[in-house]
């Protein structure tokens, strides 16, 4: 099997979608049959697009849908039509009829010889949990704060502080881009520094993600460089830049560093409810399958929230049973350490709990957050509620104080 089946979201009257899908079929790949003599028929056969399925959803007669159903339609691209890289699958299978109206692409499903194209992370969850020598617990995650403008010594300083907390992971702010106040190379040769002096001061190993920018050009020199200066791993704005870049990155063997991807720019494309991308299939399988080995997403929780189901839908793509390794999911904005039990309870344990100003937000600073996030998993992991570690862990007690507890 090498086709791609994509499926859509499509709107109009009942009993009008197997034409409409028809349609798409033709319109995307051969342009038309009917009209086409019967010699040109049997040699375009094995490029013609086709119909899986056509699941009409809501009830025709509710007077409330004004004669207007949404239908999911299913089809099929014969992998003839297009090489294996995601810009000719995503051009092919959505190209111009995401300029067509009301149509959004849910899902796409990739046959077994197609997806060895892909061979998705490098290091996955498991590479990830090695390399920290954590294996029974979410991995725990902050970011930098109000670093623009900052020198190389407070970007030190504020990683330093985290680090003492018992974070795995720092990353870079996303709009953190290459400057003379904090270039490139010296943050991954002063943050090595500083992650240093704190295993050696604590025994805790902090990986430090730095910000990949630039042309794209240049990118995979940068990120060689990165390799060379010792840096931990990268974090990459992956839709500004593209899919298919994070997979170069991915599958360069002179750069093997972690890959995390941000989901910046994303929402340009997968807010509406009727056009563009699902985000459980771009935020979800296609970052997974280009390669990151963690993918961060807007948790269900915060201002800047998705709806449930969808942040639910990403987690389940990225650690599902597959050909390539699972992603850690990274659900992000809004996270507080009483967000704890929630975050374990919706996304698992193997999932990575990222807070920015559930951290530094804390009144004993970065530190003092980073402790209360330990001590709510170490309490939820023992079976015991935060009110109750709480009574015992300062930390923890001051953070549930200022934002409270959620189960």
């Amino acid at each position: 099997m090498s086709e791609i089946t994509a499926s859509y979201q499509l709107f109009g009257k009942p009993g009008s979608f197997e034409k409409k899908a028809e349609e798409i079929a033709l319109g995307l790949t051969i342009g038309s049959w009917t009209d086409l003599p019967l010699l040109e028929q049997e040699q375009l056969k094995k490029h013609r697009g086709n119909v899986v399925s056509i699941n009409e959803l809501f009830d025709p007669n509710d007077s409330t849908n004004q004669n207007k159903i949404k239908a999911e339609v299913k089809i099929s691209y014969p992998s003839a039509n297009f090489s294996a890289d995601l810009p000719a699958i995503m051009t092919t299978v959505f190209g111009k009829l995401s300029l067509d109206g009301k149509v959004k692409l849910l899902n796409l499903e990739f046959g077994s010889n197609l997806l060895q194209s892909f061979p998705g992370p490098i290091f996955g969850i498991e590479g990830i949990r090695n390399i920290l020598n954590v294996h029974n617990r979410p991995l725990l995650m902050s970011i930098f704060k109000g670093i623009l403008g900052k020198d190389i010594g407070y970007l030190a300083n504020q990683l330093r502080e985290q680090a003492l907390g018992g974070v795995d992971l720092v990353k870079d702010d996303e709009i953190l881009f290459d400057n003379p106040l904090t270039p490139f190379e010296h943050r991954i040769t002063r943050g090595k520094e500083v992650l240093q002096e704190v295993f050696e001061q604590t025994g805790h190993r902090t990986l430090y993600a730095v910000n990949l920018t630039g042309r794209t050009s240049q990118l995979r020199d940068k990120a060689r460089l990165a390799k060379e200066l010792g840096a931990d791993a990268i974090l990459f704005n992956v839709h500004t830049y593209g899919l298919d870049v994070l997979q170069e990155l991915a599958e360069d063997k002179e750069i093997q560093l972690p890959l995390m991807a941000h989901p910046a720019f994303s929402g340009a494309f997968t807010s509406s409810e009727y056009y563009g991308v699902s985000n459980p299939l771009i935020l979800g399988k296609l970052t997974r399958y280009a390669g990151a080995d963690f993918s961060l997403f807007p948790s269900p929780y915060g201002s800047v929230a998705l709806q449930k189901d969808d942040a639910l839908a990403i987690g389940h793509e990225l650690t599902k049973e597959a050909i390539v390794k699972p992603t850690l999911p990274a659900p992000s904005a809004g996270i507080h350490p009483g967000l704890v039990p929630l975050l374990l309870k919706d996304f698992g344990n193997d999932s990575v709990i990222n807070a920015g100003g559930g951290v530094h937000g804390h009144p004993l600073g970065a530190a003092g957050g980073g402790r209360a996030f330990r001590q709510a998993i170490e309490a939820e992991l023992a079976g015991n509620t935060l009110l109750e570690a709480a009574e015992e862990q300062k930390e923890l007690r001051i953070a549930l104080d200022l934002w409270g507890a959620k189960s």
